[in-house]
């Protein structure tokens, strides 16, 4: 299929001048003429053939450390990890860094053990490039720099620490040199982040000033790095804006909320996320493997364990550095930013591939058996990835209650709610809370739009709530990034209470222009713009406090939940006293215990 070019929306576009990626993105996509699923695919495309490379490089590290047995079995649990399968069919950034952590720390390990030019400029290359695929490439220096002496420490048993030491040092300016150049390759080795012709009146959309403030030690070698010019600016930038970003965002978890996130978040997302058979696996090797060193211990002494376990130690280095940076981490917004921590434990689950033998008929028909259980959990969720959650937590269908945003819900199921619509709508007036950047026109859907995240496209009109079909996502259900999250307290129906006689004169406002005329000589217009965007978000807030109650009538692709509202139910729901409001929502509870 040949695609025609489409240029790109023009820079003199505010949205382009202000670095409004969501709109710029929304623009290219839907307003320029593109074939938008054709781009699409050929965007996902790409990552999927990096997810096979990653599935690929697991094999082969492996088997290069238990066998062709081994390496099989890390490769078949790969093949049916969900993890993996969701997020490999996704433009995005989280594979590509899984690979590059993966590549860059087996090609410095490998270049460790075999001396000279080529695996040092794998090694080094590998390094660069993870640079440039995402910003928590950052952590690769302390990775490389922990295996790095548990290397040194095997060879100084021989030769003393002289030797290696050098070494290490000779290879660390190397790769910091080439990592260098290939970073500054990738910008076109020109320093300003914006190009001479295009940068008239282009700013940052975050100052410098405020994306440095408050990021501690890393501001001032960000601040010095770019005074210095010694790396591109639009890299700096981007890497200050990580970190700023990263100190508080809004997250939740089994029906908290919080903006700096929880150490137990990505333990409880690994646990919940990763096919139970996987985690019987992981738990016997620990447990087996333990067992054996135990045993060597006593017959070879520690240095007999030590010499077993120095080929995981690049392995163990990884798991270490990245996963008590996430545990510390208060970006806590999916399951995908833990995602390198998988290669490892598949990697490591090889180690139970010496089982996989006839002689071993217990053992043999036991994990056979677990790997088929693991295949199983995989097709059974298909094609919905994303959204599994293993049986802890009931399954996908309860996956919601427990974890959102991109660990759930990232938009991807528009089409699917498209389908739903076409076949069991009645007619009825469809009402839809979106959460994503796809566009629901595109896809054909007509609906009133409530509020949706991100903002993008054309403004909502103001509208009444009326009965119909509601459409919500489940990040916009639990209320995630609203600005009215958690319990609904007198205080805030007292506002709401006081907010709502407006209505009629808010929607007079939007629809009617002489009566916006009147309602202007009572208050300025910013007055009532300010009160329709507050009563907004209170009246859709108070609505999804009783939807998380009632079940759905419908739930697509277990991300969307579809509820026929009746005249009473919405009345009750958005305009009745707390009394009415209150009876509804314990109704809903007694149908359907369990529920909050």
């Amino acid at each position: 299929m040949t695609v025609a070019r489409v240029p790109l929306p023009p820079v003199s576009l505010e949205i382009w001048q202000t670095a409004d990626v969501w709109n710029y993105g929304h623009t290219l996509f839907y307003e320029q003429g593109v074939a938008t699923g054709w781009w699409l695919f050929l965007g996902r495309a790409m990552i999927a053939l990096v997810s096979a490379a990653t599935g690929l490089l697991i094999f082969f590290w492996a088997r290069s450390l238990f066998g062709w047995r081994g390496g099989f079995l890390s490769l078949a649990l790969f093949a049916f990890c969900p993890a993996f399968l969701a997020h490999g069919a996704l433009a995005t950034s989280d594979v590509a860094m899984t690979f590059f952590f993966v590549a860059a720390l087996g090609a410095w390990w490998r270049h460790l053990g075999h001396p000279g030019p080529k695996w040092a400029a794998i090694s080094a290359v590998a390094l660069g490039l993870a640079f440039v695929a995402k910003f928590s490439a950052v952590l690769l220096p302390p990775i490389l720099a922990l295996s790095g002496l548990a290397w040194a420490a095997a060879q100084a048993r021989v030769a003393g620490w002289r030797a290696p030491l050098l070494r290490l040092a000779r290879s660390a300016l190397v790769h910091a040199a080439v990592g260098w150049i290939v970073i500054w390759s990738f910008y076109g080795f020109r320093y300003s982040a914006f190009a001479p012709e295009l940068s008239a009146g282009a700013t940052f959309n975050h100052g410098w000033g405020w994306t440095l403030t408050g990021i501690g030690i890393p501001a001032k070698i960000i601040w010095w790095l770019n005074e210095w010019r010694l790396l591109p600016e639009a890299w700096l930038y981007g890497l200050a804006f990580v970190l700023q970003f990263s100190r508080a965002r809004g997250a939740f978890l089994s029906g908290e909320y919080s903006v700096t996130g929880w150490p137990e978040f990505f333990p409880f997302a690994f646990l919940v996320k990763t096919t139970l058979p996987l985690l019987c696996l992981l738990g016997a090797g620990v447990f087996v493997g333990g067992a054996i060193l135990w045993h060597r211990q006593k017959t070879g002494g520690v240095a007999a364990i030590v010499q077993r376990l120095l080929p995981l130690a690049p392995l163990a280095a990884l798991f270490a550095v990245y996963g008590v940076t996430s545990i510390t981490s208060n970006l806590n917004i999916g399951h995908r930013h833990i995602l390198p921590l998988y290669p490892v434990l598949l990697i490591a689950a090889g180690w139970l591939g010496r089982w996989l033998e006839v002689r071993r008929p217990v053992a043999l028909a036991a994990l056979t058996a677990l790997v088929a259980w693991h295949a199983i959990e995989s097709l059974r969720i298909r094609p919905h990835y994303l959204a599994y959650f293993n049986q802890i937590v009931g399954g996908p269908a309860n996956g919601w209650r427990h974890l959102v945003d991109s660990s759930l819900d990232w938009g991807q199921d528009l089409p699917g709610l498209k389908a739903w619509l076409d076949r069991h709508a009645r007619g009825e007036k469809v009402f839809l809370s979106y959460f994503g950047t796809g566009d629901p026109a595109y896809e054909g859907i007509r609906a009133v739009a409530m509020p949706m995240l991100p903002q993008v496209g054309p403004a909502r009109p103001w509208h009444a709530l009326t009965s119909g079909v509601y459409a919500i996502s489940a990040a916009m259900l639990e209320q995630v990034y609203g600005s009215v999250r958690g319990a609904w307290t007198p205080a805030i129906e007292q506002e709401y209470q006081k907010l709502l006689p407006l209505e009629p004169s808010l929607l007079a406002y939007e629809s009617n222009p002489a009566r916006r005329a009147e309602l202007l000589r009572e208050a300025p217009a910013e007055n009532w713009t300010t009160a329709w965007k507050r009563y907004e978000q209170l009246r859709f807030a108070r609505l999804a406090h009783y939807l998380r109650v009632r079940p759905p009538d419908a739930a697509i692709g277990y991300s969307i939940f579809v509820f026929r509202l009746t005249p009473g139910e919405i009345e009750a729901a958005v305009a009745g006293s707390v009394r009415e409001w209150s009876a509804l929502i314990e109704k809903a509870a007694e149908q359907t215990p369990g529920r909050r």
